[in-house]
């Protein structure tokens, strides 16, 4: 969840070393006690809290993976198809049998049906196969001594100091992502204050090594964000020819009733349903991909992570765990996998043009896709905001 979202998959921790160039021992020093003086503010005093700031440790690798910038952008057909598996799903099935009745019971209490849970549990730590294997209180000081987030990371070792103190995890076994994200669904120590839940009564709220506390606290942490219990995620869904892509987008939400209009169906040709909601169209892959629907349920999963592609990973994977099959139209497999130098050439050529992409920061974000729709409107292609060859022909970018 959050920063432990975006740990990549297979990263592997390495011991802690002395303090870089980047932090001296006496900027390291000069850094713990602003800690501790910070967690006696906070009324963080006990034995096991100074011994933990005591013995906090810079890491290197930290630095390395927080400042790490991906090479490729990732298609969604990559993206999906590592993420939603047909072992994942197959896995999640079985562990929806195997734990029924928890999750029955957690379904009831918080109002999150059970194979949204599976799904999260399995997108996060693989059904809790890894957890991350770093410090998380040497990763969280670290972060919170270089200067780039220092004051979101020092609430976040704040809140772990406190999670050591109430007796949840020793904080030697307290293990997790380089970014601090813990146990079985990735919670930062912030949100584990808020959401986690003790739920087999045992006194502690250990999301490591229970299972009853790690559901009901992904559950609990859903409802809080307005989870709804009568309406979907949203769905996969089929567009008429000739459908205006420029319509497509987050942002732009409606009525499932102007969408019936405008002829979207469900992917078997019925009708959408006729419930009074609003939904955003998304087209990942362009128009020659699949589409979605997609519900206020989708933006309570972007809270947990947001991503768009997260979002529709988990919405597909728990359909699939709950039964349904793969998806009727398959992300094409020839989609580019553009280097950061690319995307910011495409950035700068719409911004010349005034198509307003935003910053030149070689990141493929909303406003990118937004602009570059404008762009394949003004000349006659598919505008879906999907950089395909011929728009990046049309831009005079070579790959």
């Amino acid at each position: 969840m959050y920063w432990g979202s975006l740990l990549l998959t297979g990263a592997i921790a390495l011991s802690a070393s002395a303090p870089s160039q980047a932090m001296s021992q006496e900027g390291f020093a000069q850094c713990i006690e602003r800690f501790s003086q910070e967690a006696k503010t906070q009324g963080l005093d006990s034995a096991i809290v100074r011994d933990s700031l005591a013995n906090l440790k810079w890491v290197d690798r930290v630095i390395e993976l927080d400042r790490r910038q991906p090479e490729f952008t990732t298609p969604f057909s990559d993206y999906l198809s590592r993420r939603v598996t047909d072992q994942r799903v197959a896995d999640g099935r079985r562990l929806l049998r195997e734990h029924r009745d928890l999750l029955a019971r957690v379904e009831r209490e918080y109002g999150v049906p059970a194979p949204y849970l599976v799904a999260f549990w399995g997108l996060e730590t693989n059904f809790g196969r890894y957890f991350g294997k770093m410090s998380v209180l040497d990763s969280l000081a670290t972060l919170a001594c270089d200067e780039r987030r220092s004051t979101y990371f020092t609430r976040e070792l704040m809140s772990a100091l406190r999670i050591v103190d109430e007796g949840a995890i020793a904080p030697e076994r307290m293990e997790g992502s380089w970014a601090g994200a813990m146990g079985h669904v990735q919670f930062m120590p912030s949100v584990f204050i808020r959401h986690a839940v003790d739920y087999d009564n045992d006194g502690k709220r250990d999301l490591w090594n229970s299972l009853p506390d790690a559901m009901a606290s992904a559950a609990n942490f859903l409802s809080s964000m307005g989870w709804d219990d009568e309406y979907r995620w949203g769905r996969e869904v089929r567009l008429p020819e000739n459908f205006p892509y420029l319509e497509a987008g987050l942002k732009q939400r409606r009525p499932l009733s102007e969408w019936h209009e405008v002829g979207i169906r469900q992917t078997n040709g019925t009708t959408l349903p006729s419930a009074d909601i609003e939904a955003a169209l998304l087209v990942p892959s362009g128009h020659r991909g699949p589409a979605f629907l997609v519900y206020d349920n989708f933006k309570v999963i972007m809270g947990w992570n947001q991503s768009e592609y997260y979002a529709l990973a988990v919405g597909h994977m728990a359909d699939r765990i709950a039964g349904a099959g793969k998806l009727s139209r398959t992300p094409p497999e020839d989609s580019p996998r553009l280097n950061r130098d690319q995307v910011m050439a495409i950035q700068e050529k719409l911004n010349a043009e005034g198509h307003e992409a935003g910053k030149v920061d070689g990141i493929w974000g909303p406003a990118t896709r937004q602009a570059l729709s404008q762009f394949q409107s003004e000349r006659d292609l598919v505008p879906d905001g999907f950089p395909d060859s011929n728009t990046l022909s049309a831009l005079g970018i070579d790959l």
